[in-house]
Parts: C-alpha cells; sequence; structure tokens
C-alpha cells in the first residue's frame, strides 16, 4: 500500500510481507528454516518505557518469520546483572504463543552483563537440548543482541565463539551503545551486522532494515558467515526440514491488488504501459486521482463565485 506523506508517497508492506530494497515491492519472509535467538538488555539503563519498545520490536521480526518445528524457531534470552532464558528454541511452535510470552516478560532492571549473556548463549542456547537442530542439518544459526549501553563485563571473548562456531551475530545498539562492544559483537560484514539509532523513535526502521538482511541472507545459501571456513554453509535436504527460499516470490498488499483488478478494464494509459503490481504505478494512479480532486475543487470554487456574482447582480436591481 502506499501511504500519503504529503509531499511524497511511501510504500508499505501488509503484515508478514517486507519492503524490497527498491522501497517498490513487497516480498514475504517465510518457511525459511532458522535457528534465532534474541538476547535482550534488561538492564536499569533501559527503562521500562523503553523496554515495552523493544518488546515490539521483537514480535515486529516474529511476525516476519513462519514460525514452525521445520522452519522458523526462536528463543530469547534476557540479561541484566544475571541472564534469564524467557523461553527456549524448543517451547513454542506457534507465533501466537510466542508473541504472547514476549508480551508477558518481566523488565529485569539492573546491570549490564552483556558478555555473560553471549556466554550464556553460545553454551546454552544453541543446543539440541533446548531445541537447536545439529550442525549437520546445516540450518543457519542467527543471534540478534540488543543493548543501549556499555557492558559492565568483556564482549569480544563470547561473541568470537559464537562468530567461530558458525552463529551469525546482529547487534543492535540505542542511546549510549558503544560503537566498539557493538562492532565485537556483530558479523562481517558489519554494514549488514550493525545497528545503531540515538534514541528509540527510530526502532521501527531499524526493525524493517534487520528482518530484510536477515532474509537476504538466508536466501542466499552462498552468502558469507562467520565460520571456520569463513563461509555460510550451504543448505542440503534434511529430512526433517522444509527448505524454501525466505522470499516466495513479489507479493502485493491487499490493496494494491484490488486496484489491479478494478482498473482492467477502465481503459486507463497505465493498463497498457506499467504492471500494475507495482507501488510506483500505484502512486501514479494516486497522483491522477488527486489531480482530478483538485480540478473538481477548482470548478466548484469557480460555481461559487458565478452563484456569488448572479446573487449581487440580483440584489441590486
Amino acid at each position: 500500500m502506499c501511504v500519503n506523506r504529503g509531499d511524497s508517497y511511501i510504500c508499505k508492506c501488509s503484515e508478514g510481507f517486507l519492503l524490497a530494497e527498491d522501497g517498490r515491492r513487497c516480498k514475504r519472509c517465510s518457511e525459511g528454516p532458522i535457528d534465532l535467538v534474541f538476547v535482550i538488555d534488561g538492564s536499569k539503563s533501559l527503562g521500562e518505557d523503553n523496554f515495552e519498545i523493544v518488546k515490539q520490536f521483537v514480535t515486529g521480526i516474529i511476525d516476519s518469520l513462519a514460525i514452525s518445528p521445520k522452519a522458523a524457531r526462536v528463543g530469547l534470552l534476557q540479561y541484566s546483572t544475571q541472564v534469564r532464558t524467557e523461553f527456549t528454541l524448543r517451547d513454542f511452535s506457534s507465533a501466537k504463543d510466542m508473541k504472547k510470552a514476549v508480551a508477558h516478560m518481566k523488565y529485569m532492571g539492573k546491570g549490564s552483563m552483556t558478555g555473560l549473556a553471549l556466554k550464556h548463549m553460545f553454551e546454552r542456547s544453541f543446543t539440541q537440548v533446548e531445541g537447536a537442530r545439529p550442525l549437520s542439518a546445516r540450518v543457519p544459526r542467527v543471534a540478534i543482541v540488543f543493548t543501549d549501553g556499555r557492558a559492565q563485563d568483556d564482549v569480544s571473548e563470547w561473541a568470537s565463539k559464537a562468530k567461530a562456531n558458525g552463529v551469525t551475530m546482529y547487534a543492535v545498539g540505542v542511546g549510549k551503545a558503544i560503537e566498539e562492544e557493538l562492532q565485537e559483537i556483530a558479523s562481517k560484514p558489519t554494514n549488514k551486522h550493525l545497528f545503531y539509532a540515538e534514541d528509540f523513535s527510530t526502532m521501527g526502521e531499524i526493525s524493517d532494515k534487520l528482518k530484510n538482511s536477515i532474509c537476504e541472507a538466508l536466501e542466499d545459501s552462498d552468502g558469507s558467515q562467520d565460520s571456520p571456513a569463513g563461509e555460510l554453509p550451504k543448505r542440503v535436504h534434511q529430512p526433517t526440514v522444509q527448505h524454501r527460499y525466505l522470499f516466495e516470490g513479489d507479493s502485493l498488499s491487499r490493496s494494491t491488488q484490488k486496484l489491479s483488478h478494478s482498473t482492467k478494464s477502465s481503459g486507463n494509459p497505465l493498463e497498457e504501459k506499467h504492471d500494475q503490481c507495482k507501488c510506483e504505478n500505484l502512486i501514479m494512479v494516486q497522483n491522477l486521482a488527486n489531480e482530478e480532486v483538485r480540478k473538481l475543487t477548482q470548478r466548484l470554487e469557480e460555481m461559487t463565485q458565478r452563484m456569488e456574482a448572479l446573487e449581487n447582480r440580483l440584489r441590486y436591481r
């Protein structure tokens, strides 16, 4: 769908769809096998209000994935001075139950032991006991680490171990987060795995970029990942995993599809020269409609002026 921002339009996608990098098409992110673990900062510096924003951020990522035992499995850790497993990779097989667990998370609100959280993630979260698929299944392992400030311990050791053992690390920092620490956490290249914002007002933009980055990484089975070989293992068929590209192909929001059907026999020049299932063409149609409204408004004003002039003539006769 196209959203009017006054002097311009931007494209938005329905829930479950992502905006492609060209800013014009929506693609569905689904069915890709992935073991994903969130590592969420619950320190005192974050604050309860911002913690709720982080929960919405997590929910948005979950919405972009097809949650099931054979596709996307998701776990979540919250850390402060200690680390708490909110749920493991094996705990939920539906997005609905998972989002309910996220909504019920209690804010810890103490220190910030990011290194301890990464140790916990590496040693426990990606084990088969907690629901991770075996390395032989070649399912991508991904961690999203969120922090809002300097860690009280070292992060480099356990971040390096995780990356060396095939975990793709995304670092998301807001506010007082230290860039050096984020770079130590994030996989290479950092421009695709590190996201920073000065405040929480742009978390939505970070979420969109992160979802696209994850989807593209999984779509490209030959992409690079931190591992001893320096390459992302190619996905092979396993009896327990459904393999489909995460981008199932171009899809449009319902509003765009309706427009396409409604203009088939309208005689509009767009019908012959353009594909209606593109946001740019919807924008053109909206611009044409806006121009027609402007012309009608102008005519109405002219008629009103004529009526007023006629009334004045009649009044002074």
